[in-house]
């Protein structure tokens, strides 16, 4: 049988450790640890050092680059250990991803269990999992030369496809798991559709604000200072003014605030158009999960904010939006063709 529950299983695991991933990944950024392996080795990176040589030679090769010699000179051994750790978990998960992706798929299809349909789905899932890996060790170069962080371009792009991939295994599952569709409300779809690109827009600006440590600044709600709805550094911080919207702290946390208002909007506005059509039940559920998430979602990111994003709650609020972007490629399925 072409497309059972075991393929649908696969693919779901594959985005529960995608989720694994981008917590780790997040704590990872959030404890300044993504600097601290210097080289990337696809197999024999796979094991941590395992005795005091092998630890004395990563550090002397870490000490090597800007992050130690600029910020980190104060750093014996165990302080190294805490960071090597995150990195080397980050990207244990992804060794790990790209075997429970790749060998299921052969044995799939060697079985002949997958129609052409989810073999050619399947292709471009794997590539973008390719694509995901090589991004990584990008960013990380970024922050290996004179500038001892990683390009915040970089990091958006490799989040972002992540996120990505994630969404299409999800969708890939679902299409498996509904193969029938209701049919739809063209107007009420493209707003969806429209939505989950605004979000998807938010979520790259979030990384902007992660990478630039944007999240730091600021730290009123809902105005950006005391008295203040746009501080005067959001727009005279870089030149030409369109760089402070993607290169300057004060424009990048900006834009981010602001697009959250118009998700949570927009939200709020399926909500209400939907409400006004017939809805099946998995339609309606979607919708409420939705609502619920862009509320809570929008809650954290104030007290992340307010708070000067602590690891706990910086963490939290990127999980708040992988469970929203997951919510919306939900009912982006209940309410297509």
């Amino acid at each position: 049988m072409k497309d059972n529950k075991k393929v649908i299983y696969w693919l779901l695991t594959g985005c529960v450790l995608i989720f694994i991933m981008v917590v780790v990944g997040g704590i990872t950024r959030l404890t300044h640890s993504g600097l601290s392996i210097s080289n990337y080795k696809l197999i024999s990176g796979t094991i941590p050092p395992m005795n005091d040589i092998a630890w004395n030679e990563a550090f002397d090769l870490y000490k090597q680059y800007p992050e130690y010699q600029k910020i980190n000179q104060h750093f014996n051994l165990q302080d190294f250990k805490n960071i090597y750790f995150w990195e080397w978990f980050h990207r244990f998960i992804g060794r790990f991803i790209g075997m429970v992706f790749i060998i299921p798929f052969l044995y799939f299809l060697l079985k002949k269990q997958l129609t052409k349909a989810t073999i050619k789905k399947s292709i471009l899932l794997l590539v973008l999992g390719g694509f995901q890996g090589f991004l990584g060790w990008y960013m990380v170069k970024s922050g290996l030369v004179e500038r001892p962080d990683v390009s915040h371009y970089r990091l958006a792009l490799h989040l972002t496809t992540a996120f990505i991939t994630f969404s299409f295994a999800m969708w890939i599952s679902l299409d498996i798991k509904f193969p029938e569709r209701k049919k739809i409300n063209i107007p009420l779809r493209n707003l969806i559709r429209l939505t989950y690109v605004i979000l998807i827009i938010q979520i790259i600006w979030g990384a902007f604000v992660a990478g630039l440590d944007a999240g730091f600044i600021h730290n009123f709600w809902p105005l950006m200072s005391d008295g203040k709805l746009i501080h005067e550094t959001v727009y005279i911080e870089q030149s030409p003014l369109w760089r402070n919207f993607v290169e300057g702290k004060s424009g990048v946390q900006f834009i981010h605030r602001y697009l959250a208002y118009v998700v949570t909007g927009l939200i709020v506005l399926i909500w209400f158009k939907a409400k006004k059509t017939v809805l099946t039940i998995l339609q309606l559920k979607s919708l409420k999960v939705l609502l619920l998430l862009v509320f809570v979602q929008f809650i954290l990111g104030i007290f992340t904010l307010i708070l000067n994003v602590p690891v706990v709650l910086g963490v939290t609020h990127q999980i708040g939006a992988f469970f929203l972007l997951a919510a919306m490629t939900f009912t982006l399925h209940r309410f297509s063709k």
